[in-house]
């Protein structure tokens, strides 16, 4: 849970990155599209488009809701995982096969109970839909858990994204512990690159220093709730800071982000958190926000549709309540836009057309989709 911060401390904090004054939160601006409702659900979490255009929706309570946009029904997926229900955890991230037209593999993520708490846990499974709107999962296998468990139910991240290489990159929470974030021999609080089967990449930086090593492609994370390419085929990933601090990172192969020895946030107790420009050696953001939005979803935009957008960050924000836009330009980034929404957005994704779609957080939380006015 994020708290605001004041302007003096938000104003300190400006070296090192582009951060947002907290006055941009009062500004208010006309939604600059068209919001359709689809369907509503109970606290959804994630989602994806299959070829035929309907869209698998991810509740946190663990159900998988097949979705016909056009129709606005709603179909039943069965075999899903039993997921470790509470607090930040469910049923998280669902992502496609890039071969899902020949093999009708889908990837999920999800918190699990364990030895200690729950973790985050990534399975994959074949996915045969039926003739009466709905479907159902087979030949599940797990491949890829936490290297440890926690109780209390925070900061599993876990966001799917398959890469131009048709690597699995996984976005790992560091579930509330913080030190794990710095230790190798953990794969809680990196971004982590794998085969589709789950095994670690081979060019991988740190592929030659153990099985968890293998796996990582960064660390220092937080929790990391958005993963997207961009056109030049960068990695871009924005993470949950503590009491202030939320981060947009341009993701470099064995680079340290610094959580928790540094950020532009403070710790829950008010105790203060060193600076990114205190500690070169570690990357700062390219921007961050204080007080914070919540990113709770990350596209770079690469459509046509909203064509001022190409290129831009679109971050659906949870406390904000917004989507929040932000331009890149090389390697700095700046919030632009901050288009308020009324609810909690949780997950955002463009379809092929270039249509935004978002989801809100929560009971009742709609999937929206956003067109040009």
């Amino acid at each position: 849970m994020h708290l605001g911060l004041s302007v003096t401390y938000a104003l300190s904090l400006l070296a090192g990155a582009s951060a947002v004054p907290s006055q941009r939160l009062e500004t208010r601006q006309q939604q600059p599209f068209t919001s359709t409702a689809i369907t509503s659900h109970a606290e959804p979490w994630a989602f994806a488009f299959l070829p035929d255009d309907r869209i698998l929706v991810n509740e946190k309570r663990g159900n998988m809701i097949l979705v016909d946009p056009v129709a606005k029904t709603k179909g039943t997926i069965t075999g899903v995982p039993t997921v470790a229900y509470g607090g930040q955890g469910g049923l998280h991230d669902v992502a496609l096969h890039p071969d899902y037209a020949e093999n009708n593999i889908v990837y999920l993520s999800y918190a699990e109970s364990g030895t200690g708490g729950a973790g985050g846990a990534v399975a994959r499974a074949t996915l045969t839909l039926d003739a009466n709107g709905g479907g159902a999962l087979s030949d599940l296998e797990v491949i890829w858990r936490h290297s440890q468990k926690a109780q209390g139910g925070l900061q599993f991240a876990c966001r799917l994204l398959f890469g131009p290489d048709g690597a699995l990159w996984i976005s790992s929470g560091e579930i509330n512990q913080m030190t794990p974030s710095q230790d190798m021999t953990s794969n809680l609080g990196k971004v982590i690159k794998l085969y589709d089967n789950g095994t670690a990449f081979a060019d991988n930086p740190f592929a030659s220093q153990g099985e968890i090593q293998s796996q990582i492609w960064s660390l220092g994370h937080r929790n990391p709730l958005g993963i997207d390419w961009d056109a030049e085929g960068r990695l871009w990933e924005v993470e949950m800071g503590p009491m202030g601090g939320d981060e947009l990172n341009l993701i470099e192969p064995g680079a340290n982000y610094g959580w928790p020895l540094v950020s532009q946030g403070r710790h829950y107790d008010g105790r203060t958190i060193p600076a990114h420009n205190t500690r070169p050696e570690f990357n700062a953001p390219k921007a961050f926000w204080v007080p914070v939005i919540s990113p709770g979803g990350l596209i770079i935009y690469k459509g046509d549709l909203f064509s001022s957008w190409k290129g831009n960050a679109i971050i659906s924000g949870l406390s904000s309540q917004a989507i929040v836009r932000v331009t890149i330009t090389g390697d700095t980034a700046a919030e632009a836009q901050r288009i308020p929404m009324g609810k909690r957005m949780r997950g955002i994704r463009e379809d092929k057309d270039g249509a935004i779609w978002v989801i809100e957080d929560g009971q009742n939380g709609r999937l929206l989709k956003l067109t040009p006015n």
